[in-house]
């Protein structure tokens, strides 16, 4: 399969944003930088986006509240994010952050899913999101790793019309998740429900394209972060690899994605 999972036409409950929650933003920038050769633009003391070629691909922001893990964390997009806070709460969701208006670029909201994965909400007004997905130094995938699939997917259907799917994925089968009113099939997905390995704690991933995945890995380890699974080839993905920053934020690249087989 040669179709890109993620879109910039995005749908609601669709990614539109990722976002890296860092103690240190001018270290994150230097590894990245080098990482994905990825370029800065500072919106506000703080805040950056992050961009390849003047394109906005993610967005670096200082560790906020009583959160202490710094973190990739994806936005997906609503029409309203009063009526989703609410909505999340009731459907056994924890508010970490409560909708904030960022004039002029939107409103967004932060969360924890029953699980305790963290994840974000975006009402778009300027800004619709990143520009750029697919493509290397961009977002190619995401993927929600719980202990049980059956734990969240009601949570993620109620709060963001999300249909679940068990598709073929690898060697394996795994839910793929895909945002309503999208084409059901599996060149709609946005991500994949993950099972959790043992000792880790429930999160998002977040995977970027990369023209190399061996290069990447090696890159990765001269600017001091970590190798938690060197790259390999995984069928009907590509080749990719479980990194992470010099933070302990964890991310995957891929290199010749062509989704699930």
């Amino acid at each position: 399969m040669e179709h890109a999972m993620l879109t910039t036409q995005f749908l609601p409950g669709s990614p539109c944003w990722i976002e890296l929650d860092s103690p240190n933003l001018e270290a994150a920038k230097r590894f990245y930088g080098g990482l994905f050769g990825w370029e800065f633009e500072e919106q506000v003391p703080e805040y950056a986006f992050c961009q390849v070629g003047g394109r906005n691909v993610a967005g670096f922001g200082a560790l906020m509240g009583e959160e202490v893990t710094s973190a990739w964390i994806p936005y997906f997009q609503v029409r309203d994010c009063e009526a989703s806070t609410r909505t999340v709460e009731q459907a056994g969701g924890t508010v970490v952050m409560p909708p904030v208006e960022l004039a002029p670029h939107g409103e967004m909201a932060q969360f924890r899913d029953p699980a305790g994965a963290r994840f974000a909400i975006w009402r778009p007004a300027g800004t619709p999101g990143v520009d750029l997905v697919n493509e290397p130094g961009s977002l190619a995938w995401i993927e929600l790793h719980v202990p049980g699939a059956t734990t969240v997917q009601g949570f993620y259907e109620t709060v963001l019309g999300w249909r679940f799917e068990e598709t073929p994925w690898g060697d394996t089968t795994c839910p793929l998740m895909s945002p309503a009113g999208s084409d059901r099939d599996a060149d709609a997905a946005l991500g994949a429900l993950v099972p959790l390995q043992p000792g880790d704690p429930p999160h998002w991933l977040a995977c970027f394209a990369v023209r190399d995945c061996d290069a990447a890995v090696a890159r990765c380890r001269e600017l001091g972060g970590t190798v938690h699974a060197p790259a390999e080839d995984v069928k009907g993905m590509g080749r990719t690899a479980l990194l992470a920053d010099p933070h302990e934020a964890r991310f995957a690249v891929i290199s010749t994605w062509t989704g699930p087989a």
